[in-house]
């Protein structure tokens, strides 16, 4: 085990990992439940659409929690590559600080939409199942990744890594 997960946030950014991982696992069983009834049984789940549409919502937000720390999403960096080292870890916490930004908007907006809806807004077709929870988990996911981006911000700053620190780390580990 990496030293890194022995810290307090390290712990904290393994269990948003497990917690995305949970959450994906969930809607994966609800779509494969309702599809077998449907086509086994002509029964499909009730709301099996609007509640996997909704769980996949919060799965992707607490995965983006996991990127705010890691870093491992898709991005084009010819431009870093070329540049000097210390031009890199600048362009890197201009890049972190603007996924800062952006997440906080988005916190905003959706905490926004919690509150709206929590005293009786949008619910689900067949069995009523109201949405505000489902933001809910959205609007925790979305603080979870301001606290991740926030570390990596940190790590970047004060540390002095780099954007694709662990994917580096990842290869090393692999060519031990």
């Amino acid at each position: 085990m990496d030293d890194e997960w022995r810290t307090p946030a390290g712990r904290v950014i393994r269990w948003i990992e497990r917690i995305a991982a949970g959450i994906l696992g969930l809607v994966t069983l609800i779509i494969f439940v309702s599809a077998v009834g449907r086509y086994l049984f002509a029964t499909p789940l009730p709301d099996s659409f609007d509640v996997s549409r909704l769980t996949l919502a919060v799965a992707v937000v607490w995965g983006f929690a996991s990127l705010g720390y890691r870093g491992s999403h898709i991005k084009v960096d010819l431009l870093s590559q070329v540049a000097p080292r210390a031009m890199r870890r600048w362009m890197g916490l201009v890049a972190w600080v603007f996924l800062l930004g952006f997440t906080a908007a988005l916190v905003w907006k959706i905490g926004e939409r919690v509150l709206s809806q929590f005293p009786g807004g949008e619910v689900t077709m067949d069995l009523r199942l109201p949405h505000w929870p489902f933001l809910l988990a959205i609007l925790l996911g979305l603080v979870a990744a301001l606290f991740t981006t926030s570390i990596r911000i940190w790590r970047v700053w004060r540390l002095g890594e780099e954007l694709e620190s662990h994917d580096a780390m990842a290869e090393e580990s692999a060519h031990e």
